[in-house]
This record gives structure tokens, C-alpha cells and sequence, in this order.
């Protein structure tokens, strides 16, 4: 896996998890950690937003590649 991949992955799921955090506690923890509407939170969300783009390229490949079809049974 490409460290690119990897990191992006890694910030998708931090993102992921944050949003959880926000729908079952009402918790931000990205806010909590670097500061409500701070530059560092804004940051952190806006890498999470670009990681999520950059994983549609994988995604993608898989399809276009039949690993998806593959997957399902096919």
C-alpha cells in the first residue's frame, strides 16, 4: 500500500470516528483537542475532507480493476 493510501486511510478513519463520537456523545474530539473553529481544527477537518476524495481513487481502481466484483461473488 502506498504511504499516501495509507495516510489518507488512517485520517478517513479518525474522521469517521469523530463523527461517531458527535452522533452517539454530542463530542467533537477534534474541537476539544485543538480548539473550537481554531486553525488547527479547521486543518484537521479540511485533511479529513481531502483524504476521503483521495480514497475514491482506490476505490475506483478496485472497480475498474474487477476486485469488487470479485468481492460480491461474481
Amino acid at each position: 500500500m502506498k504511504a499516501i493510501n495509507l495516510i489518507t486511510l488512517i485520517l478517513v478513519i479518525v474522521g469517521g470516528v469523530n463523527w461517531g463520537l458527535v452522533g452517539l456523545a454530542n463530542f467533537d474530539l477534534v474541537a476539544t483537542l485543538f480548539g473550537a473553529g481554531s486553525v488547527l481544527s479547521r486543518a484537521v477537518y479540511i485533511l479529513v475532507g481531502a483524504s476521503a476524495l483521495w480514497q475514491l481513487i482506490p476505490l475506483f481502481e478496485a472497480f475498474k480493476g474487477g476486485e469488487a466484483s470479485a468481492l460480491r461473488g461474481h
